[in-house]
């Protein structure tokens, strides 16, 4: 696989575009984080560019094996996520603290149950309902 038949397997897959940087292959508006394929001195590199710095997560001697490496990375777990619409972004902002009150509840709410869990279920050896091990 070439980094054009890359592109082409990608947009198949339904990646896209935006996630992922392939030299030679112009696409639109990239995300600020994404990953990137590129040949450096002979050497294949694929990697991710975050916050302005680009991290090499792996080298390759051939196109192919890049190619293939990076398919496998933007194809596993199932389809890439969905953007929010300007409309759950707006919800979102304006309900952060909402959010964040309704999640320390859920965490809150988790805490306790465990603990009375916890409290609740004896050990082993001190359980009455169970008989004494036989000699």
């Amino acid at each position: 696989m070439d980094r054009f038949q890359l592109r082409r397997a990608l947009r198949a897959a339904g990646v896209p575009q935006p996630y992922y940087e392939v030299p030679g292959c112009p696409g639109g508006p990239q995300r600020a984080d994404r990953y990137f394929l590129e040949e450096r001195a002979g050497v294949w590199v694929v990697g991710v560019h975050e916050r302005g710095e680009r991290e090499v997560l792996e080298r390759f001697t051939d196109e192919d094996r890049a190619c293939r490496w990076l398919y496998d990375r933007l194809t596993a777990g199932g389809p890439a996520p969905v953007p929010a619409t300007p409309e759950e972004m707006d919800a979102l902002l304006h309900d952060s603290d909402g959010i964040q009150r309704r999640a320390h509840e859920q965490f809150e709410r988790a805490l306790a149950e465990a603990r009375r869990r916890t409290l609740q279920e004896p050990a082993a050896a001190d359980d009455p309902s169970e008989p004494p091990p036989s000699p």
